[in-house]
């Protein structure tokens, strides 16, 4: 089972202060700070989003093909935050809608890092 996934950033304010609102509208709730990473935990204590500085030293890239994907409980809630996501400085990489002929409907940015965020409900 997975623990949590882990984002790379290179300024930790920013990063903390573009996912605050966004996670804390999916159920996220901020769990453990530092000047290095901070966690957030989703409903259940299941799952964490870890947000960090590189350890090495070396700037924080994005992964070309990485994605992390959340699952909204509803088609408005996959508009309200794409909305916010974009009005906190995202980039859209898919605007909200129908996928895959029907099988969900989803929205993709890229936050303030380059990382690839799916928000989609099924």
């Amino acid at each position: 089972m997975i623990s949590h996934t882990t984002l790379g950033t290179n300024n930790l304010v920013k990063a903390e202060s573009f996912y605050f609102e966004i996670l804390g509208a999916i159920g996220g709730r901020q769990i453990f700070k530092s000047d290095k990473v901070i966690f957030w935990e989703f409903a259940g204590g299941g799952s964490k989003l870890a947000l960090t500085v590189p350890f090495d030293g070396e700037p924080a890239t994005h992964g070309n093909g990485t994605m992390v994907a959340f699952n909204l409980t509803s088609s408005n809630k996959v508009d309200e935050v794409f909305l916010m996501a974009i009005e906190a400085g995202a980039t859209s990489a898919g605007e909200p809608g129908e996928r895959n002929e029907g099988a969900y409907y989803g929205a993709y940015f890229r936050d303030l890092d380059g990382n690839k965020i799916a928000i989609f409900h099924r």
